[in-house]
C-alpha cells in the first residue's frame, strides 16, 4: 500500500475560550457565514443544501474558523453547522481516484492499528509541544452502506489532559475521489448531533459527472480501499521544517481529532447568530 496522508489538528479551545471569551465572540461574529436556507459550494465537485437554523463557511472563512479552534490553518475546507455551534463538521474532498468499495472491514483489527499509532503520533506531538491524544473505543463500529456510498464510524478519544471528544467520520465515496465529513461532537450528545449531522448529509450531492456511478473505465483508480480511509485518519506527521505534510498517495486531510464543541459554551454565542439576521 502506498504511504498515506496522515494530517492531525487538534489544539485544546477551552483553556483560550477562558482567557479570551470575548476576543473569540467578536471574530466568530467577523466569519462570513452563510444562513440556511441556501445551498453551500463544496469545492468544484459538490454542494449541500444548508437547512434553516444552521450555518455554512466557505474555505476562506473555514480556514479562519479552524484556527480560532486551535487548528493549523489548511485550505479547500468547508464547515457546516447548528447556528448555536453545538457541534459543527468539516468537509473536505479528496482527490484519491475511484476507491473499490468491496473490501471486508475488520473493526477490532483496525482498532488495534488505530492504537498502535498512538506512540508515533504522539511522540511527534510532544515534538511539537502539543497534548497527547489517546484512541479509546469505537463509539460507533465501522460500517458502509452500499446504497449511499458512504463509509461511517465514530471513535471516542481523549486527551492527556483530560479532554475528551468524539469524532463521528463519514467518507462519501465519488467517481473521482472522496469526500471526508467529520463531525465533532460532545460525547454527552453525541446520538443526538449524528441524528443532526446526518439530516445535513442527506442534502450533499456531488455535482453531474462525479457521482460513484459515473465512473467510466480508464478513470484513475485509488490503490487502496475502505479499510485504509479508516486507518488514514489516525496519524500526523510535520515536516523536518515543521510544516504539515502531503504524502505522496495521499487520503487527503483527514482528522483524527477536532477540538471545538467547547465554543458552544461561551457566554452569548447564540446572540452572534440573532444579530446577523
Amino acid at each position: 500500500m502506498k504511504r498515506l496522508l496522515y494530517i492531525l489538528l487538534f489544539l485544546p479551545l477551552l483553556a483560550i475560550a477562558q482567557q479570551q471569551p470575548n476576543r473569540i465572540q467578536q471574530e466568530l461574529a467577523k466569519l462570513a457565514w452563510q444562513d440556511g436556507p441556501s445551498k453551500g459550494v463544496v469545492g468544484a465537485n459538490a454542494t449541500i443544501s444548508i437547512p434553516k437554523g444552521y450555518v455554512f463557511l466557505d474555505g476562506a472563512n473555514t480556514r479562519k474558523f479552524l484556527e480560532l479552534n486551535g487548528n493549523p490553518p489548511q485550505e479547500n475546507n468547508y464547515t457546516i453547522a447548528p447556528n448555536t455551534l453545538n457541534w459543527f463538521a468539516i468537509f473536505q474532498i479528496a482527490p484519491t481516484g475511484y476507491i473499490k468499495d468491496d473490501e471486508k472491514i475488520d473493526p477490532d483489527a483496525l482498532m488495534k492499528k488505530l492504537k498502535e499509532s498512538d506512540i508515533s503520533n504522539n511522540e511527534e506531538r510532544k515534538r511539537l509541544n502539543m497534548s497527547a491524544i489517546y484512541t479509546d473505543d469505537w463509539v460507533r463500529p465501522p460500517h458502509y452502506d452500499i446504497q449511499t456510498k458512504r463509509l461511517e464510524w465514530g471513535v471516542q478519544l481523549h486527551s492527556a489532559d483530560g479532554m475528551k471528544n468524539v469524532n463521528y467520520t463519514s467518507r462519501i465515496l465519488g467517481r473521482t475521489g472522496v469526500m471526508s465529513a467529520i463531525l465533532v461532537s460532545d460525547p454527552n450528545t453525541l446520538d443526538q448531533d449524528i441524528r443532526e449531522f446526518k439530516q445535513t448529509l442527506a442534502g450533499f450531492t456531488y455535482n453531474s459527472g462525479q457521482t460513484y456511478a459515473e465512473f467510466k473505465q480508464g478513470d484513475k483508480m485509488a490503490e487502496y480501499g475502505l479499510a485504509a480511509l479508516i486507518v488514514g485518519g489516525a496519524a500526523a506527521v510535520a515536516t523536518k521544517k515543521g510544516f504539515w505534510a502531503i504524502l505522496v498517495g495521499a487520503v487527503a486531510a483527514f482528522w483524527k481529532l477536532l477540538v471545538g464543541v467547547v465554543i458552544a459554551g461561551l457566554v452569548g454565542i447564540t446572540r452572534i447568530f440573532r444579530k446577523k439576521k
